[in-house]
């Protein structure tokens, strides 16, 4: 009876010890696997051979935290590539009028030149100088305004008045691009809990980007849907798409400047940014050639 209780025990010593073993190599392999996956950034999970209730629960915070860390890799590879995507954009729409400016310089030093040349160059190149001044002042509201270190103060406001306001001061500009006016604005609305300068911000780059970039006519409604007042721009824009539309609030998005030679500067952007900041939304859309932009705000 001892004989057979002592080959038990041996056996049972055995089966722990060989269980010990295997999980000990388990582990030192999902070590090993693990020391590869944050070198190569693999995705594959970690496993024991011979799993435990605490080995698997162990190596489950272990995938958790391999998954956070690919997750800020890969966040962390897209930021990086959208902040050089940015910088490049930047130094395209600082180099243009600046080449400009320095190719200009170079005429003024041109012997025999008019002074009717000279006026000529010279206007040229404080044209190029302002257009450099706009974009360097608008890039630094864009980052205040994304930063939340731009002050702004809510208000009931008549957006009504606001958007006639601008309307009427655009008129002269709005003549000269020779675009069909087709404007709507309901009657009796309601005014909005909104930042009065942003507001005016707001319908002045939406009317600005329309005049640089639309064809043909301007369309500008302004009504009510359910609790929601929306201002919507639309105008023809055969050139875009519907990919392009869902890019177009992105700082620097280029693909006006692709095919004009043009970029569509931070305008956009600065919609976006100023609209969310008050709480809120915009969106863009292409149909048929129309491209449209609405901002709804919350009444």
């Amino acid at each position: 009876m001892k004989t057979v209780l002592i080959v038990i025990l041996l056996l049972l010593c055995a089966v722990l010890v060989g269980r010990q073993v295997t999980m000990e190599r388990g582990l030192r392999r999902a070590a090993h696997r693990m020391r590869e996956q944050m070198a190569d950034e693999t995705t594959a999970r970690l496993a024991l051979p011979c799993p435990s209730a605490g080995a698997e629960e162990l190596l489950a915070c272990l995938n958790q935290l391999l998954e956070l860390r690919q997750e800020e890799r890969a966040l962390y590879r897209r930021k990086e590539q959208a902040l050089r995507q940015q910088i490049a954009n930047v130094s395209h729409d600082l180099r243009t009028p600046l080449t400009s400016i320095l190719g200009y310089l170079q005429l003024l030093e041109g012997e025999g030149l008019s002074p009717e040349k000279k006026a000529e160059y010279l206007a040229v190149i404080e044209g190029r100088a302002r257009t450099l001044q706009v974009f360097i002042a608008t890039f630094y509201d864009l980052s205040r305004i994304e930063g939340g270190e731009l002050p702004l103060e809510r208000e009931k406001v008549d957006l009504g008045r606001a958007l006639s306001d601008q309307l009427a001061a655009a008129y002269e500009q709005i003549e000269e691009a020779g675009l069909a006016m087709e404007v709507d604005i309901a009657p009796g609305l309601p005014p909005v809990w909104a930042d009065s300068g942003a507001v005016t911000r707001i319908f002045s780059n939406l009317l600005t980007n329309a005049l640089r970039h639309g064809e043909d006519a301007l369309a500008v409604r302004l009504y009510r849907e359910g609790n929601v007042i929306v201002s919507a721009f639309s105008n023809r824009a055969a050139d875009l798409t519907a990919e392009d539309a869902a890019h177009v609030f992105e700082r620097f998005y280029t693909a006006d400047k692709m095919r004009t030679g043009q970029s569509t500067g931070l305008g956009l952007a600065i919609v976006k940014a100023l609209a969310e900041r008050m709480g809120h939304r915009v969106r863009a859309r292409w149909e048929n050639g129309v491209f449209t932009i609405e901002v709804q705000w919350s009444a």
